[in-house]
C-alpha cells in the first residue's frame, strides 16, 4: 500500500456499481434483475426503518434521552435491554430470509426464483445472523440483566467493558445490516469454509464483510465471557455459595468460561483467512504450503463449544420456569449443576463430528463419535431433573411454561437425531443432506430461541414494570412451536430421500410435497414474530392496567424478583445477606421479604461513558473501511480508537454518589406499595389484581 494508493482511491472499491439498484438498472441479465430487485427492496426497507426512527426520535424529542439515558448507559440492566433489541431486529431479517429460501425450496423444481448466488447470500446471512447477531445478543442481553440481581451485586465487574462489549457486537451487526445497502454479503455459508472464501475463488467484497463482522462479534463475546465470570465469581451477596446460586447464573458462569476459551480461535481463523485474502499469506491454501483442514479444526474447536455457549443459558431459563411455574423446589439442583459442568467441559472434546466426511481415520472418527454420544448424558440428566420438578406440582400453562413444555417434546427429538448423527457411518449418508439442517435447527430452535423467548416473557415484567398481553403471547408460541414443526420435520425426511442442503434448485418432483409443506411452516413462523410485536404493542397500550410494581408476579424464588419492577439503578438499597438456596422465598415465608434495612448509607455507581458508543462507531467505520479498502478511513479510525482507549485511561471521575436520602425514599416508596397490595394467588396472575405480590403457595416435595 502507496501514498498514492491511499489518496488516489479515496472511496477504495466503492463505486457505483456496489449499489444493488443501480447494478439492476445497468444489467440485461434476469436473474440479476430480479436479485437486484429484491436486494433493492430489502435495502429500502432498511432504510426506510432508519429514516422512521430517526423521525421519532425527532418528533418526540427523545435524542437526548436516548443518548444519556441509554446509548451512553453503563448500568447493566440497559445493556442487557439494548442486546435483546438488537437480537430482535436481527431476527426479523433473519425470519425473512428463512422464509424467501423455503419459498424458493417450494418452486425449485428445475429452477426458481432466487439464483444460486443470491441463494448463497440468503443461508450465509441467515447462519450468520441467528448464530452471532440474534442467539449470542438474545442470551448475552438475558444473562446481563438477571445475573447481578440473582447474585445480589448492584452492577457487573467492569461496567465500561460491558458496554465497549455491546457496542462491539452492534458494530458487527451493523455490518451485516449495511451489505443489504451496499455491496453484497459472503456466499460461503456462516461457516466460511475455505479454498472457497479464498481470494482465487470469491475475489468480491462478501467475504470480508463476514470476516469482519465475525471479528468484531467474537472480541466482544471474548470480552463479555470475561466480564460475566468476574462478576460472579467476586461481587456474590454475602453468604452466597456457589451452590445456593440459581440455575440460571450457574448456566452462565459456564457459558461465561466456555467464552473465554471457545471465542479466541474464531477471532483468530477469521483474521488468518483476513491476511490470506489481503496479504497471501496462504494459511489455507493447500498448494501452497498451508492447510484448508485447519480451518476447519479451529472453526469447529470454536464451533461446538458455541452451540452449547448457546443452549446452557437456555437450559438455565427452562430450570428458572420449570421451578417458579410448578411452584416447587428445582428436583436435582447439585446434578442439574453437573450436568451443566459436564456439558461445558464435553464441548470442548467432539469438534471433529462436524466434519466426519473429511478424510481422516475411522479410528478418529470412532473417538469423537463415542464423545459425541457421551455429551447426551448429561443432557438427558436435566430432562429427567425438569420432569421430577414438575411432578405433583401445581402446574400453571402460561406462555413461559408452554415454550418449556415444547422445548422438552422437540429437543428429545433433535437429541436421538443428534445421537444418530454421531455415527460416522450413518453420518457418511446425510452428511449433506437437509436432514442435517433439521437436526441443527432442532437443537438451536427448541433449545434456544424457544428459551429466550420464554425468558423474554418471564423476565419482561422485571425489566419494564407490567406484563406482556397473555392471549396474544400464546398465539405467538404455538405459531413458533407449529410453524417449527411444519417448516423443519419435513427436512427429515427429504434428506433420507436425498435432497442436497445449500441447493438453490432440484430436479425430483417427488420432493415438491414436503418442500411446500416446509414452505407453510415458515410463513407460520413469519406469523409467530408478527404475533410477537402485536403482543408488545397490546401490552404497551394497556400496560397501567398490568402494573406489576411490586416485582414478584410470577411466585418467584430468587433475589431478582426481591426488588421493584424496574429495579433501581443501584438494584439493592443494601447488598443482601444469603443463607438460602430459594433466598426471595425464604425470606417471604419468614416474613422478611418486604422490610426496610436497619440504616441506608450512599451508594456509587458508574457514571454514563460515550466510550461504548464511540469504539462501536470507530469500530464499525474502520471494519468497513477495511472490507472496501478505504485505507484512509482504516487509519483515521484506527487513530480514534486507540486516542479513545489512551483518553479513558486520564478520566478520574467516574463514579456518581446516590444519596441515602434518595435511597430511603426510593425504598420506602415500593415498602409501601407492597404492603399495599394485595397477595395474589396463582390462579389471578392474569388479571389486573396482579400488582406484582405473589401470596406463598409453594408445593414442597421432598427431593
Amino acid at each position: 500500500m502507496s501514498w498514492s494508493t491511499i489518496f488516489n482511491h479515496p472511496l477504495g472499491l466503492l463505486g457505483a456499481d456496489s449499489f444493488p439498484f443501480l447494478a439492476m438498472l445497468s444489467s440485461d441479465d434476469s436473474d440479476i434483475f430480479i436479485n437486484g430487485l429484491l436486494g433493492s427492496f430489502a435495502a429500502a426497507l432498511v432504510i426506510i426503518s432508519v429514516m422512521v426512527v430517526v423521525a421519532l426520535l425527532t418528533r418526540y424529542r427523545a435524542w437526548r434521552t436516548l443518548w444519556f439515558d441509554w446509548l451512553t448507559s453503563t448500568d447493566h440492566k440497559k445493556i442487557g435491554i439494548m442486546y435483546v433489541v438488537l437480537a430482535l431486529v436481527m431476527l426479523t431479517r433473519a425470519i425473512a430470509e428463512a422464509v424467501l429460501m423455503r419459498a424458493q425450496g417450494a418452486v425449485g423444481l428445475g429452477g426458481g426464483f432466487l439464483s444460486s448466488d443470491h441463494f448463497a447470500q440468503l443461508f450465509s446471512t441467515h447462519g450468520t445472523i441467528m448464530i452471532f447477531f440474534m442467539a449470542m445478543p438474545f442470551l448475552t442481553g438475558l444473562i446481563n440483566y438477571v445475573v447481578p440481581l440473582q447474585i445480589g451485586a448492584r452492577d457487573v465487574a467492569f461496567p465500561i467493558l460491558n458496554s465497549i462489549s455491546l457496542w462491539l457486537t452492534a458494530a458487527g451487526a451493523a455490518l451485516v445490516m449495511i451489505s443489504l445497502v451496499v455491496g453484497a454479503f459472503s456466499t460461503g455459508g456462516w461457516f466460511g469454509y475455505p479454498p472457497y472464501t479464498e481470494t482465487l475463488y470469491n475475489p468480491g467484497i462478501g467475504v470480508d464483510y463476514w470476516i469482519w463482522s465475525l471479528t468484531l462479534a467474537s472480541l466482544g463475546s471474548t470480552l463479555t465471557g470475561i466480564n460475566i465470570a468476574v462478576t460472579i465469581y467476586k461481587k456474590r451477596a454475602p453468604g452466597m455459595k456457589l451452590y445456593y446460586m440459581p440455575l440460571f447464573t450457574w448456566t452462565a458462569l459456564c457459558t461465561a468460561i466456555m467464552m473465554i476459551f471457545a471465542m479466541p480461535p474464531l477471532t483468530v481463523v477469521t483474521l488468518q483467512l483476513a491476511l490470506d485474502r489481503y496479504l497471501d499469506f496462504h494459511f489455507f491454501t493447500n498448494g501452497l504450503g498451508g492447510n484448508q483442514m485447519n480451518f476447519l479444526n479451529m472453526f469447529w474447536l470454536f464451533g461446538h463449544p458455541e452451540v452449547y455457549i448457546l443452549i446452557l443459558p437456555a437450559f438455565g431459563v427452562y430450570s428458572e420456569i420449570f421451578s417458579t411455574f410448578s411452584g416447587k423446589v428445582l428436583f436435582g439442583y447439585k446434578s442439574l449443576v453437573w450436568a451443566t459442568i459436564s456439558i461445558a467441559f464435553l464441548s470442548f472434546l467432539v469438534w471433529l463430528h462436524h466434519f466426519f466426511t473429511m478424510g481422516q481415520s475411522g479410528h478418529i472418527n470412532a473417538v469423537f463419535g463415542i464423545a459425541s454420544m457421551l455429551i447426551g448424558i448429561p443432557t438427558g440428566v436435566k430432562i429427567y431433573d425438569w420432569m421430577w420438578t414438575m411432578l405433583r406440582g401445581r402446574i400453571r400453562f402460561s406462555v413461559p411454561m408452554i415454550y418449556s413444555l415444547a422445548f422438552i417434546f422437540l429437543f428429545v427429538i433433535g437429541g436421538i437425531t443428534g445421537i444418530m448423527l454421531a455415527n460416522p457411518i450413518l453420518d457418511y449418508q446425510v452428511h449433506n443432506t437437509v436432514f442435517l439442517v433439521a437436526h441443527f435447527h432442532n437443537m438451536v430452535v427448541p433449545g434456544v430461541l424457544f428459551g429466550m423467548l420464554a425468558g423474554y416473557t418471564f423476565w419482561f415484567p422485571k425489566a419494564f414494570g407490567f406484563r406482556l398481553d397473555e392471549r396474544w403471547g400464546r398465539i405467538s408460541a404455538y405459531c413458533w412451536i407449529f410453524g417449527w414443526m411444519g417448516a423443519f420435520f419435513p427436512l427429515y425426511i427429504l434428506g433420507l430421500m436425498g435432497l442436497p442442503r445449500r441447493s438453490v434448485a432440484y430436479e425430483q418432483a417427488s420432493y415438491v410435497p414436503l418442500e411446500i409443506v416446509a414452505f407453510v411452516g415458515a410463513l407460520l413462523v413469519a406469523a409467530a414474530l408478527m404475533a410477537l410485536v402485536i403482543q408488545l404493542w397490546v401490552s404497551i397500550k394497556y400496560r397501567e392496567k398490568n402494573r406489576v410494581f411490586v416485582g414478584d408476579p410470577w411466585n418467584g424464588r430468587s433475589l431478582e424478583w426481591a426488588t421493584s419492577a424496574p429495579p433501581p439503578e443501584y438494584n439493592f438499597p443494601v447488598v443482601p445477606s444469603i443463607n438460602d438456596r430459594d433466598a426471595f422465598t425464604a425470606a417471604k415465608e419468614f416474613g422478611v421479604g418486604y422490610q426496610e434495612p436497619d440504616a441506608y448509607v450512599n451508594i456509587e455507581i458508574p457514571q454514563n461513558s460515550a466510550m461504548g458508543p464511540v469504539f462501536g462507531g470507530t469500530s464499525f467505520l474502520l471494519a468497513f473501511g477495511l472490507v472496501w479498502q478505504i485505507w484512509w478511513l482504516v487509519i483515521l479510525t484506527g487513530l480514534i480508537t486507540i486516542g479513545t482507549l489512551v483518553m479513558r485511561g486520564f478520566q478520574r471521575d467516574t463514579l456518581k454518589i446516590i444519596p441515602a436520602e434518595a435511597v430511603c425514599r426510593t425504598h420506602q416508596h415500593w415498602i409501601q406499595a407492597a404492603r399495599l397490595a394485595l397477595p395474589i394467588k396463582r390462579s389471578q396472575e392474569h388479571t389486573a389484581a396482579n400488582k406484582g405480590r405473589a401470596a406463598i403457595e409453594t408445593v414442597e416435595v421432598p427431593t
